[in-house]
């Protein structure tokens, strides 16, 4: 039986918001690109249209979709969109900062700093409900796809729970990575199981908010 062909995935975290300047719990809901994160979108944009992909996918989300629409209009791919590769859903953290979510839900908010993956934030998902949903989803897209390389414009959380499973991190561990806006990370699926080839290149945002002369 032959062995089947490596799947490549470049995963992008999407471009700078407004809120994540204001470092606010995003999750579900959506705040637009930022002047710097449409710069890092453009910048991301032109970097791909160097980069051989076949399928472009997004999250639903406004800002991933807005990311994802840059590279789109520069490479000619069309846009799939797949609501799995969403952020984790907050709850009742969604649109405030962590300072204000300590005072309004203080033993909510210790229960979300203690790291335990099967925490609920109410109305919302634990971390090991997001991990199942991410891996599954990247896994049933490589499977389906065998063979090509996917580009998936997505999220902060997702792109962490990849990392934690391509280097069999436990979820409850302190992160040891950096998610940089529009950082291109990659991983190869081969014989059944990922591994991370590389993480955080931003080479393309070097010069990215440089005014012109």
């Amino acid at each position: 039986m032959s062995t089947p062909p490596d799947t490549w995935l470049i995963a992008i975290r999407h471009g700078e918001t407004e809120w994540n300047s204001e470092g606010r719990f995003q999750g579900h809901l959506n705040s637009t690109l930022n002047r710097e994160g449409l710069a890092q979108a453009q910048a991301l944009a032109e970097r791909m249209s160097r980069e051989p992909f076949d399928l472009l996918l997004s999250s639903d989300l406004g800002r991933a979709l807005q990311t994802a629409g840059a590279v789109a209009m520069r490479t000619g791919h069309e846009i799939v969109v797949e609501p799995r590769l969403r952020e984790r859903r907050m709850g009742i953290f969604q649109g405030l900062t962590p300072q204000e979510v300590e005072q309004r839900y203080p033993e909510e908010y210790a229960r979300f700093k203690s790291r335990d993956p099967d925490y609920a934030i109410p109305e919302g998902e634990s971390m090991r409900q997001l991990y199942q949903r991410s891996i599954a989803c990247i896994t049933e897209l490589a499977e389906r796809h065998t063979g090509l390389t996917l580009a998936a414009v997505s999220h902060g959380g997702v792109l962490a729970m990849l990392y934690r499973h391509a280097k069999a991190m436990p979820l409850d561990a302190p992160r040891d990575f950096h998610l940089q806006n529009t950082g291109i990370n990659r991983f190869c699926r081969r014989q059944g199981a990922w591994q991370l080839t590389g993480w955080g290149d931003i080479g393309h945002l070097e010069h990215a908010l440089d005014d012109p002369e």
